[in-house]
Parts: C-alpha cells; structure tokens; sequence
C-alpha cells in the first residue's frame, strides 16, 4: 500500500497540477496505526514541498471517518501542512487566484447539502465521497449499498464542470455525463479485488492509477500506477468425475504452468464441483508449499450446485450448518500466513463442541425436570 501511495505522488509531482484532489479514505481505519500515520505525513509534507504553489482539498472517507461527531479525525493531521481538509460539514472553498470553487463533501453527512455551485466563480468543482446512483450494481453491490445512494437528479451534473468521486475501487464514469469520475484505488485494497480485476477487464483498463483533468480544455488522461503486487487468477477448474489422485495433478499442473510462476504473487485458483470427502483429500503437503511460494495462495473449493428434485418449486437439499460453517470459511478473506484448512476444521470443531454441549445441557436438563 506504501509503495503504491509514493508512486502516486511522484506521479502528481511530475504532473505538478494546480490543485490535488484527494476524494477520501486515505487509510483503511479511523484509527491508522503509527507507521501508517508517519508514512502518509511525510508524503504529504514531500507533495506540499514539491508543489509550494498547488492547493490540496482532501475529504473524509467512511473509513476514515469518525462514528462519533465528538471524535475528532486523523485526517485534521494535514492541516499543519497546509492542505484544506473537510471531515464534518461540507465545506464550499473558493480559490481567486484560480477562480475555482471547490465543494468538498465527506462520506455519511447527514442531511445531505445542495450539491450545487455557488456561482461566484468560473470554475466549479464537486469533491465527493459517496455512492451515486446505479454504480453499486456490480461485483461490490449489496442491497444496503443501494439504500445509500445519492440519486442523479442531487447532484445536478450540469452545473459543475467537473465531479471528482471517491468510494469505488474502480476508475470509469457512472452515468452518461463525461464530466463524473472515480479515480478508483491506487491498489487493491477491497474485500473483492479479483471482482475489481475482472470489472477492470471489461472496461479496458490495465490496472489502478490517478486522473488528471484539464478543466479548460475538458480533456482527461488515466495515468495508470505500476503494480507493487501481481494478481494471478488462475485458469478455474472443474473437479467433476475426478479420482482425488487426478484433481491433485489437476491443480498441480494449473499452478505450475503459470507463465512466471507464482512465486511473491498474489494467487487464486477457484475449483468447482468439489464434493467434502474430495476435498478432505486433497494433498495439503503441496498446498502448503504453494502458499510458501506465493505472498498469498488461495484454493476456492466450491461444492457440486444442489439438485431440485422434479416439479415446480420442488426444494432441493438444504445445506447443513457445518456445511455453511465449511463454505463461508472457506471464502473468507484471510491473512497470508493462515492455513485455510486448518482454518476450516478449527472452526467446524467448534461448532461440534457446541453442538455437543447443547446436548449434553439439553439431556440434563430433562433429567432435572424429570
């Protein structure tokens, strides 16, 4: 993440623009750990120092915002050095000099301003952090998601000549208007990036990177970052009417070919119509190599789909609890140095060790009422 972040800096300071944008979630949390904290100030001081003359507008994320209205945020740390912070109200920054007007509005500022220019200067930015209408339909789309939507009409896109947003991962323009942008992340940072990577995929892109716009002119560039770490989505797999002997070498064969090698990269290889008992088997020894190899090897087993039975509506077999216990463990997102496997029956020996004292509690019970 701090290799990525330094990158986008020199970049900026090679471009040397009049004004930085910078449209939130700057860390991951309210609270950044130190080293965090020292890193991001000091490039910041190196951006300031580098761009005596730029002016930088910074808005609050959602995770960087505080929960609490009385909880002061991280991001105030900036100001020292000069850069224009909005992490409460929405805050309309007007610059003479460059006959600009910057509405900076953070993420979850309840009620919702008029997101309208002021009209007291030639140009007109809206800086925003938040999700706008009909974007959150893809590989990050949740229903609570779309309950927080800023409709279209709010944000009067006509009116401004530029709609500099943050929150989605991904660099592409919501709606028809070409003057609305994410910048998208300077790394893959989300709970899905192998999601972000295939919408990436669609849209042409060659990975992350920073916009810059020419507000005269209107013509913009996607300078793309390069990479801290590669991603590797290997060719998927079916494990349908395989031994356990022949899905190992499957999966051996997949992981090998891949061109350079998975060594240091971020790895996933999805294998579908897994049943348990083939699962139980597969060889750990060479996963567990595989994960010393890779900076993060992940085996996404997913079971054979349930079959209804005929007629209309007929329900198929309902997955049991240590099933779903097995699914949801299996597609959690976890740390590097973590055993999946070993994840997985951690957590489904707690779950019988539950389940067993509920019914060694549920014998004595009737015994006592007896």
């Amino acid at each position: 993440m701090a290799q990525s972040f330094k990158r986008a800096v020199d970049k900026i300071i090679d471009i040397a623009p009049d004004v930085v944008l910078v449209a939130g979630d700057v860390f991951h949390q309210v609270r950044p750990n130190n080293t965090a904290i020292v890193f991001a100030y000091q490039q910041f001081w190196r951006l300031r120092k580098a761009l005596p003359t730029a002016e930088i507008v910074m808005v609050a994320g959602n995770h960087d915002t505080p929960r609490s209205a009385d909880t002061g945020g991280i991001l105030r740390l900036f100001e020292s050095i000069g850069i224009h912070v909005v992490d409460a109200e929405a805050q309309a920054l007007e610059f003479p000099v460059l006959d600009l007007s910057i509405l900076g509005v953070a993420m979850n500022q309840h009620p919702r301003p008029l997101l309208k220019p002021s009209g007291a200067t030639r140009w007109n930015v809206l800086l925003l952090h938040g999700q706008t209408e009909g974007e959150f339909a893809g590989y990050s789309g949740t229903p609570e998601m779309a309950a927080n939507e800023i409709p279209e009409d709010e944000l009067h896109v006509a009116d401004w000549d530029y709609i500099a947003l943050g929150h989605y991962h991904v660099y592409k323009s919501p709606g028809r208007r070409d003057n609305k942008f994410y910048s998208g992340a300077t790394d893959y940072t989300s709970s899905n990036v192998w999601g972000e990577m295939a919408e990436e995929k669609e849209l042409g892109l060659a990975g992350k990177g920073i916009v810059e716009r020419d507000l005269e002119t209107g013509t913009q560039v996607f300078h793309k970052l390069p990479a801290s770490r590669a991603f590797v989505d290997l060719r998927p797999l079916s494990a349908r009417g395989m031994t356990t002997e022949e899905l190992n070498d499957a999966i051996a064969e997949v992981v090998e070919s891949t061109p350079g090698g998975i060594d240091d990269k971020v790895v996933r290889l999805v294998v579908y119509d897994v049943p348990r008992h083939l699962a139980r088997q597969l060889d750990h020894r060479r996963l567990r190599d595989f994960r010393r190899r890779a900076l993060h090897f992940q085996l996404d087993t997913r079971r054979p789909e349930t079959i209804r039975s005929s007629g209309r509506g007929a329900p198929g077999r309902r997955a049991s609890l240590d099933e779903l216990v097995r699914d949801k463990l299996r597609e959690r997102i976890i740390p590097p140095d973590v055993d999946r496997d070993s994840l997985v029956e951690l957590g489904v020996k707690y779950l019988k060790d539950a389940e067993d004292r509920d019914t060694a509690m549920g014998v004595l019970s009737a015994g006592v009422d007896g």
